[in-house]
C-alpha cells in the first residue's frame, strides 16, 4: 500500500510480477499462413518492440489467442499486432489483434465440414428408395425384402443377384458361373412367389 506506483494485475486480480511483464514482448507483422481446420499458423514478425527487424521472425499463433468474434482465423497476409513470449518451442503469441488493437479480420473461407456424407448408393431400408434413410421414410413400415433385387425370399446381405454382380466385377472370366447362379436365383424367386 505504501507504493505510489500502479501495479498491473492478472486476470485473477493478483498483482503481476515484473518478470511476467518483462517476458512479454510486442510485435507487428503479417500472417504468414493459417490452417483453418487445425486452428493454428504462423505470423511473420517485421517489428519487435517498435524496432524494425532485418529478417522477419516466425511467431506461432493459435486461434484461441485471436482477438475477434465468431469463428477465429487469420487470412494470409493480414496485418497484425501481437504480444508474444519465448517458449521452449520458440516464439509464441499471447494475444493477436489487427492494427491499433482492432479485431482481426479473419479468413473468408471456412473449414470443410467434418459431417459424414452419404454415398450415392445409400438406400432406405424400409422402402428401398434412394436418397433417404428409414428414419426419414414417409411410408409406413413395409414388409421385409431385399432392397437390391426387391425379392421377399431373402435380405440384401444374402442377395444372390448382388453377389453375382460383385463376382462379375471382381473376375471378368467367370461369366459361365455367374449365368448359372442367375438362373438358379430366378428359379428360386419363381418358386417362392408360387408358394405365397
Amino acid at each position: 500500500m505504501g507504493s505510489a506506483s500502479n501495479p498491473s494485475f492478472t486476470a485473477a486480480g493478483c498483482p503481476r510480477s515484473g518478470e511476467e511483464d518483462a517476458a512479454l514482448s510486442r510485435g507487428s507483422g503479417v500472417c504468414k499462413w493459417f490452417n483453418l481446420r487445425m486452428g493454428f499458423g504462423f505470423l511473420s514478425m517485421s517489428n519487435r518492440d517498435g524496432a524494425p527487424l532485418e529478417d522477419p521472425l516466425d511467431v506461432f499463433v493459435h486461434q484461441s489467442k485471436l482477438h475477434m468474434e465468431g469463428f477465429r482465423s487469420l487470412r494470409e497476409g493480414e496485418a497484425v499486432e501481437f504480444t508474444f513470449k519465448k517458449s521452449s518451442k520458440g516464439l509464441e503469441s499471447v494475444r493477436v489483434s489487427g492494427p491499433n488493437g482492432a479485431p482481426c479480420l479473419g479468413s473468408e473461407r471456412r473449414p470443410k465440414s467434418a459431417q459424414k456424407r452419404r454415398s450415392k448408393g445409400d438406400r432406405c431400408y424400409n422402402c428401398g428408395g434412394p436418397g433417404h434413410h428409414a428414419k426419414e421414410c414417409q411410408l409406413p413400415p413395409q414388409p421385409k425384402k431385399c432392397h437390391f433385387c426387391q425379392s421377399v425370399s431373402h435380405m440384401v446381405a444374402s442377395c444372390p443377384v448382388k453377389a453375382q454382380q460383385q463376382l462379375q466385377h471382381s473376375s471378368p472370366g467367370s461369366q459361365g458361373t455367374a449365368q448359372r447362379d442367375e438362373e438358379e436365383e430366378q428359379s428360386q424367386v419363381f418358386v417362392s412367389e408360387k408358394s405365397e
